[in-house]
């Protein structure tokens, strides 16, 4: 399994035309016992894949909302340990694929071989580490040689061309394009610059482009998504979840013909 769901749900995709929506939620954010039913309400509100965050101490890639939850998270004593656990416990209920969003330190800490096992025992399909460059993930790919597990790789606006060809030779699920230079957050609109960006990445890519940070709409959604092959919508759920106001989120899913939640 692992990271072949993610390229069946991009290729089941493909087949309608319908572009991927990627649900970010923070693992533990108002208690690691309500995970079971935040995945299957962010299922049933019809996302294709599911990005778990993982709290950490020092989140330098998210913006306010995500590193409120993370500490919230934290507050509840959620681990990296605990939060595979629970997903081992409850794989077979989750029908979508899930990949994780972590930074290095709880993974280097929790033991490489060890995390990798306990993460291909859990089902999760692949890992987002965007404090791990392409220079240094050898040691992170060695170690999850064999689980099928893939390291979903970052590319920005600054992306030289020379690195972009470095990033997509190998690159395994998806490229997660950056669509601002900063953090995670609520952003007002795109700029030419991001549209133009993503074609670059597109026309260069083996793998489906999916672009995240911002995105706080349907409709920004599906004019991002005529770019790209996804979507990636975090800040936004984030804050629905802890506000109560789950039930919107099916609100940000572009439907494809009327059809996509039915």
């Amino acid at each position: 399994m692992t990271k072949t769901r993610i390229s069946e749900m991009f290729n089941k995709l493909k087949e309608t035309d319908d572009k991927a929506f990627i649900a970010y939620m923070m693992a533990g954010d108002g208690g690691l016992d309500k995970l079971p039913y935040q995945i299957k309400t962010l299922e049933e509100a019809g996302v294709d894949l599911i990005e778990i965050g993982i709290p950490f101490s020092d989140p330098a890639a998210d913006g306010p909302v995500i590193q409120r939850a993370g500490i919230r998270a934290l507050n509840e004593h959620v681990s990296l340990r605990a939060i595979l656990k629970k997903l081992t416990e409850i794989k077979s209920d989750i029908n979508v694929p899930y990949v994780l969003m972590t930074y290095y330190n709880p993974v280097f800490h929790y033991g490489l071989e060890t995390f990798a096992e306990d993460a291909a025992a859990a089902n999760v399909s692949g890992l987002i580490v965007p404090d791990v460059p392409l220079e240094e993930e050898p040691e992170l790919k060695n170690a999850l040689a064999g689980t099928g597990l893939a390291i979903i790789r970052l590319a920005t606006l600054t992306t030289t061309d020379e690195r972009l060809a470095n990033l997509v030779d190998g690159a395994e699920g998806f490229i997660y394009a950056v669509t601002v230079n900063g953090v995670t957050g609520k952003r007002t609109g795109y700029s030419e610059e991001v549209y133009e960006n993503l074609a670059r990445i597109k026309e260069q890519s083996n793998v489906p482009v999916c672009a995240g940070f911002g995105i706080t709409s349907a409709e920004a959604a599906e004019t991002l998504g005529e770019h790209c092959d996804g979507v990636i919508v975090g800040s936004q759920i984030v804050e629905m979840f802890h506000q109560k106001e789950e039930k919107d989120i099916k609100n940000l899913i572009p439907k494809k013909h009327g059809e996509r939640v039915k």
